[in-house]
């Protein structure tokens, strides 16, 4: 099934000239970015990254704590948008993510995109914006590509 799919992403990425779009399911991505400072633009974030392969997409993830109540209407928002929002793994979870307040559930919103300091920047202050609407908090941002032997070659 996983090869199937791995095909099938190959041959899309040969007809089409552009690099296929990582599976966020993908359990061989890595992170090659980290933003959990409200105070370091984005642009300094992506500087400061070796791994982050500009031309390759990446797999967008904002880490949100959010009431339980508020989940299904916080997914329904950001779906229109082609955003996926889940409940995270503990081991998933970034320290700074890592201790939820009383009453919230640890989120992950993700979607496929690529990456440049201005749209990381504006899907920052949509998720603290969204956040702080439902009574919740926007945590940070983290983005995921291929590892960098499959990218190099972009």
């Amino acid at each position: 099934m996983v090869f199937g799919r791995v095909l099938s992403l190959l041959r899309r990425w040969r007809r089409s000239g552009a690099p296929a779009e990582p599976d966020p399911d993908d359990p061989s991505l890595v992170t090659v970015v980290r933003a959990f400072d409200d105070a370091e633009a984005a642009s300094a974030v992506l500087a400061r990254s070796p791994e982050w392969i500009e031309a390759a997409p990446a797999v967008l993830r904002h880490h949100l704590q959010l009431p339980e109540e508020s989940v299904e209407h916080a997914s329904e928002l950001l779906k229109q948008d082609g955003w996926r929002l889940r409940r995270a793994e503990r081991a998933e979870l970034p320290a700074e993510a890592a201790a939820c307040a009383a009453g919230t559930v640890a989120l992950i919103a993700e979607r496929i995109q690529k990456l440049d300091p201005l749209h990381c920047s504006q899907e920052s202050s949509r998720m603290a914006g969204l956040a702080q609407r439902l009574r919740g908090r926007a945590i940070g941002w983290e983005a995921r590509q291929a590892p960098a032997a499959e990218r190099r070659g972009m």
